[in-house]
């Protein structure tokens, strides 16, 4: 009898570690259930909008009230209006520089100041520091009043410089720059110097190929910024030939009588600088997630 409870407790307790397993295993695929519901529908909300901007693009004018996605009648045409325009080009070709210069001297300037304030030791460091930092919390809207005097008393206003050197450098940028500096062995920069490399040299040839990921993060972000910027390309320029795609495509929308469906069409053409950019780019940040996982 002694055997046969053990036996039977034994069993009991194996069926109850089985059912336990068996719930264990029933509540992660609930989870998982969920995880993907949830994803879908973050993913659609976030696509909506562009399949929504593609899906106006390709309709004709009394079609763009109608709230089928899919047009009735598909076509072309408001993609060969848009770029038989001339305008289109212009606006084009201003956003593309100025956002490739903005996106250069942010690199360049905000990386060299990162560095500076990370590795260099002297007094006020971190006052600077923090200076930078408070700009963070100034709306834009509250700077362009002093940005546009400070263009009117310099004579940047409808100029490419106006448009450009509020975005030449990034408080931002330097604080990305600055915490991935952080990550920099220290060891490294003293070999570099024992070699006689200047700091110049050492910030170009071995801190900056160390932090590739947030340079690529920061490319990102610094071009996606000014290619989509409105408000100060409105504001600081004046002729229709300094204007940016944002701005162009306003205007256009106001002489075009608001015909959605060439806005839309505009739109649709301007999100492939900013799709190619991000493939370009990818790689890095993706790597940079693996080895800060791995460090991690």
């Amino acid at each position: 009898m002694t055997t046969l409870d053990g036996d039977i407790v034994e069993i009991r307790a194996s069926s109850a570690t089985l059912l336990e397993g068996a719930r264990a295993k029933q509540r992660r695929s609930t989870a998982q259930l969920i995880r993907w519901i949830l994803l879908f529908v973050g993913g659609v909300l976030m696509v909506m909008p562009i399949a929504y901007m593609i899906s106006t693009s390709l309709k004709w004018p009394f079609e763009v009230y109608n709230v089928r996605l899919i047009p009735e009648e598909p076509h072309l045409e408001n993609y060969a209006y848009v770029l038989e325009d001339g305008r289109f080009y212009g606006w084009f070709i201003n956003s593309l520089v100025i956002a490739t210069i903005t996106t250069i001297s942010s690199l360049f300037f905000d990386s060299l100041i990162g560095y500076t304030l990370c590795k260099f030791r002297f007094r006020g460091r971190y006052i600077v520091f923090i200076a930078i930092l408070s700009t963070l919390m100034i709306p834009t809207e509250m700077l362009v009043i002093p940005w546009y005097l400070m263009s009117q008393s310099f004579g940047w206003l409808d100029t490419y410089w106006g448009i450009m050197f509020p975005g030449l450098m990034t408080a931002f940028g330097v604080f990305l720059m600055k915490q991935f500096f952080e990550t920099v062995p220290d060891d490294f920069l003293e070999a570099a110097r024992i070699d006689g490399l200047n700091e110049f040299q050492i910030w170009w040839t071995v801190a900056m190929p160390m932090v590739k990921p947030a340079l690529a993060a920061l490319a990102i972000f610094v071009f996606l910024g000014n290619w989509t910027a409105f408000l100060w390309p409105l504001i600081v320029t004046t002729s229709t030939e300094l204007y940016t795609l944002p701005v162009g495509l306003s205007s256009f929308g106001d002489e075009a009588d608001v015909q959605w469906e060439l806005i839309m069409t505009g739109a649709a053409i301007s999100t492939i600088p900013t799709l190619i950019v991000f493939l370009i780019f990818q790689r890095f940040i993706i790597r940079g997630v693996v080895m800060a996982g791995l460090k991690g």
